[in-house]
């Protein structure tokens, strides 16, 4: 399946009307005023057994205050599911599980669509498990469908971002294995190890940019820096002579320089060649990451050689 942080939404920002929940909630599910009866384990809108504030679940009595009202506070991820159902019942407990991590940064607001199919109508759930994020009262994106831990995790990093959290990257082992093999010039097995992370999580920068690295290493093995330079400041318009001095740049710390070389290079040659240049710039670009402000530069340096 494809990351859900970069996969069209199912809806369109805004489509899903909220409004029509919203009203004054009843005096049972005021914030700070207790349910009739006493808070009892596992009741609708109350924590979750355990006392976990993180998981909440949620009737249509308690959507406005547990989902609506705190979504101005924290971003919220309301899962959408119903007991007896294997996907829903196997995918609950991983979002259950990273409510419980998150140390309160989001809430997770659980709706049995079976109990509540106003809710499940309202947010135009067509299957279960359905994953919405509501922040500032808004839907913000969602997903259907049993996703990897792996992309709900980086799911839940944008989610938390576009709530203002501040958000750590968290570490991943397996990287730190392929850049490992990548620095001890073990390409094969840092590729192998890339590729598996992107097979997992295929927006994962890091591993698209550790992979695009063993490419460069790769292409300039055996060769001397100082000669492939001279050679291309021979032949400025040979392909192939300025492709390798553009890597060679790169692992020199030149990537300015690199980037100056190619976009020059699109900007005298045409078609077969031209596509060649810029797909190797492309890939250049992909390791030091879109956020570089060089790379900034240089996309906009290469779109004017383009149109």
């Amino acid at each position: 399946m494809s990351d859900p942080r970069i996969t069209s939404s199912i809806f369109t920002r805004g489509a899903v009307d909220l409004s029509t929940l919203r009203g004054p909630a009843p005096a049972s599910t005021r914030p700070g005023t207790p349910p009739q009866g006493g808070p009892s384990t596992g009741a609708p809108g109350a924590p979750t057994a355990g006392g976990n504030a993180a998981i909440v679940d949620v009737t249509e009595a308690t959507i406005q205050s547990e989902v609506l009202e705190r979504s101005m506070a924290m971003p919220v991820v309301v899962f959408f599911g119903a007991a007896g159902f294997p996907e829903s019942d196997e995918f609950a407990p991983v979002l259950e599980r990273l409510a419980a991590e998150s140390d309160g940064a989001w809430v997770l607001a659980r709706v049995d669509v079976q109990q509540n199919p106003r809710i499940a109508q309202m947010f135009r759930v067509q299957g279960i498990p359905m994953v919405y994020a509501v922040v500032g009262g808004q839907p913000f994106d969602a997903f259907s469908g049993v996703v990897p831990e792996a992309q709900v995790r980086q799911w839940l990093q944008a989610v938390l971002k576009a709530g203002g959290v501040t958000v750590a990257e968290p570490e991943d082992p397996r990287l730190d294995e392929a850049d490992d093999a990548l620095m001890s010039g073990d390409l094969d097995a840092a590729e192998r190890a890339y590729r598996k992370i992107l097979a997992d999580s295929p927006a994962d920068a890091a591993a698209e940019a550790g992979l695009a690295q063993v490419g460069v290493a790769r292409r300039v093995a055996g060769a001397d820096p100082a000669a492939a330079l001279a050679a291309a400041e021979s032949a400025p318009d040979d392909v192939a002579a300025q492709l390798l001095a553009a890597d060679i740049e790169v692992l020199s710390g030149l990537a300015e320089q690199a980037y100056a070389r190619l976009v020059g290079l699109v900007r005298r040659t045409a078609g077969e060649d031209r596509e060649t240049v810029r797909q190797h710039l492309v890939s250049l670009f992909t390791i030091a990451g879109p956020d570089d402000p060089a790379v900034a530069s240089a996309r906009r340096a290469l779109a004017s050689a383009l149109f």
